[in-house]
């Protein structure tokens, strides 16, 4: 059967989850469309990575898009927008961006760039955040939503930004904060907006769920709502009520869930007007999903639903509840963060080696043994076909494992187990071909396909560059970035650079469910093979750690003109070693003196010469300065 660019397409399932900003082309090369593949130029990943290259920069690279996030901006305001009109509904939408899905200064700062046309605003969680938002956020139109545990600190810095001008919405988050909100609101003589987090009953499906229900961590239970509604009646502050806030999960894959706790909700901000506050703003929190898996389901790694019905089902469930007494449509806000960062981000990697399932050709004659353990695994290897693939799984898997038995109690020698160990290897493949045919595979022949794969080395960290995959078993994209029009042969797993078993990916993103291996292809000599992983813009940039002190890795940022060609708008030099030892409170100075030290000890005992000591202490010096991941020469 002949190998096509579109069956290529549908190995990898980028039709679906590349959302059309991703797709193979002519050349057999991923491309990337910042504004969709129908709607705009496009370009080569291949090409991107030659010329990062050329730059001096090597991988692994983490390349951002720029224009993708401002199309997920766009797309998110003006399909509210176009709702909105649709329903004729009365108030508007006004996003937030939350700070703490990527806090990289230039993607925050695109974020404010490409969100000012739609006074898109952002969400803070702490003062490192809140400061970074009011640095980067001009638009005075844009709201400024705090979040989080706050201090005496915290609200200051935020009432000294409503002195300037800024919209900014202190959430109450735990029943402690109103007393101190309204003290130094006092203390500025400043009227606070105010908004209240609250414990939804409604609990969404997915990986993240704890985050909403009753049992979550953050928000105000129906009794603390009471009591904060109180205080401010009493400080006849009740004015500065005009906000209610929920969160059930950052990856809502179910619209069901979605629309159930925007219902709940809207009883609550029912309740809230007839208790006299002012209201005006119902802040929904994140939720909407990022099809990772492109399957279109309520999968944990997928999502049920489009942009349009996203939208369709908050604003037709607001009004449902709202219009039955009368009560006036608030601003809708969300706080979508990982669908609009998600898309924007590429982890880019070349692969170093591979250890290929490949056994050493079939013995022409078995040695001869003291048992009958390796005239049982030929006589197996002859014997598979369809008809028996059952009772060959079960022979094969029992002569495994007495191979490992006999080898353990000296029964037989390493030359005689590595025999064994090819034979099995020869066994599994024949099954695994002769499976390719049946429309029904065993259960054990699909375990045992499982089992034949290469394991392809790629020069970057798992956890550091893609901590989710590792840490929850989130699935996230992964294929050849060129040589698409060539078939790709070898089922396999990608394992990173760190010396950690966990170090790998897997788990790959599937219609159906994951597959537990890639096709990918035989490597060429003088070539190099990339892969990329996609859509990794939300949450993997900061929640990274220095496992085996690989460090951040380098970042370019390019923009995608109109007429085809790009500009790097930033680089940023990836982590040297000296930057990761200086991170885990190394002192870089008595690092090079230790060194020094040990040189000159080695001199003295006569382990080096003089003269070599240069040339050492130059090595040494150029390591610490050098790149974490592998650089070849």
């Amino acid at each position: 059967m002949n190998w096509t660019l579109e069956k290529a397409a549908d190995l990898y399932n980028i039709d679906k989850w590349g959302a059309e900003y991703f797709s193979i082309d002519a050349k057999g090369d991923v491309v990337v469309s910042p504004k969709g593949s129908e709607a705009g130029p496009s370009i080569s990943l291949l090409e991107v990575i030659k010329e990062v290259e050329a730059r001096g920069h090597s991988m692994p690279v983490l390349l951002r898009i720029e224009n993708i996030l401002g199309s997920q901006i766009r797309l998110l305001n003006e399909t509210f927008r176009s709702v909105i009109t649709q329903y004729d509904y009365k108030g508007e939408y006004k996003g937030v961006f939350p700070v703490k899905v990527n806090q990289q200064e230039h993607v925050v700062e695109a974020v404010a760039e490409f969100g000012a046309e739609f006074n898109h605003g952002l969400e803070a969680g702490s003062k490192s955040e809140l400061i970074a938002a009011i640095s980067m956020l001009g638009n005075r139109d844009a709201f400024i939503i705090c979040n989080g545990y706050k201090d005496e600190e915290f609200i200051d810095l935020g009432l000294y930004a409503v002195r300037m001008g800024y919209q900014i919405f202190f959430v109450v988050e735990v029943p402690g904060e109103i007393d101190l909100l309204i003290e130094r609101a006092k203390y500025h003589d400043v009227m606070p907006s105010i908004g209240l987090r609250i414990k939804l009953a409604t609990q969404a499906e997915g990986k993240w769920s704890e985050s909403g229900g009753e049992s979550s961590v953050f928000g105000l239970t129906m009794s603390h709502v009471v009591e904060v509604i109180d205080r401010l009646l009493e400080e006849e502050m009740l004015d500065s009520l005009k906000l209610l806030h929920y969160h059930i999960g950052s990856q809502i894959p179910d619209i069901s869930d979605i629309r159930a706790g925007a219902m709940e909700a809207c009883r609550l901000y029912e309740e809230l007007v007839k208790e006299g506050a002012p209201m005006g703003y119902l802040d929904l929190g994140g939720g909407l999903a990022v099809d990772y898996d492109g399957s279109n389901t309520n999968s944990q790694s997928s999502r049920n639903y489009t942009m349009v019905e996203y939208c369709s089902d908050i604003v037709e469930s607001i009004s449902t509840v709202l219009d039955k007494h009368d009560i006036p449509h608030p601003t809708i806000i969300t706080e979508s963060g990982r669908a609009i960062v998600a898309y924007s981000s590429v982890l880019l990697f070349n692969i170093l080696d591979v250890s290929a399932f490949e056994p050493s050709e079939l013995p022409k004659r078995i040695p001869e043994t003291q048992n009958d353990l390796l005239e049982n695994l030929m006589l197996t290897y002859t014997m598979v076909s369809e008809k028996n693939i059952q009772e060959t799984c079960n022979d094969t898997l029992f002569y495994r494992t007495q191979a490992r038995q006999l080898f353990k109690h000296g029964q037989i020698s390493i030359r005689q187990r590595a025999i064994a160990e090819s034979l099995v290897q020869h066994i599994f493949i024949k099954i695994r071909e002769i499976s390719k045919t049946m429309p029904h595979i065993p259960r054990d022949a699909q375990e045992i396909i499982k089992l034949v794969y290469d394991i392809y080395y790629g020069n970057f960290s798992l956890f550091q560059s893609l901590p989710d995959v590792w840490a929850i078993d989130q699935l996230m994209p992964t294929m050849p970035i060129h040589r698409l029009g060539e078939e790709p042969t070898r089922p396999a797993i990608i394992s990173d650079i760190t010396c950690d078993c966990d170090g790998k990916i897997d788990k790959f993103p599937d219609i159906a469910q994951p597959k537990k291996s890639i096709l990918l292809h035989p490597l060429k000599e003088d070539e190099e093979y990339y892969l990329g992983v996609f859509l990794v813009g939300a949450y993997q940039e900061t929640l990274g750690d220095l496992h085996n002190l690989f460090g951040d890795t380098n970042v370019v940022s390019i923009h995608v003109n109109d007429d085809g060609s790009y500009n790097f708008s930033k680089e940023i030099e990836g982590d040297s070693v000296e930057d990761v030892l200086s991170y885990v409170e190394y002192d870089l100075k008595a690092v090079r003196s230790r060194l020094k030290a040990l040189a000159e000890d080695s001199i003295k005992k006569g382990y080096i010469k003089p003269r070599e000591r240069k040339t050492i202490l130059r090595a040494f010096e150029e390591g610490l300065r050098g790149y974490t991941y592998f650089e070849k020469e």
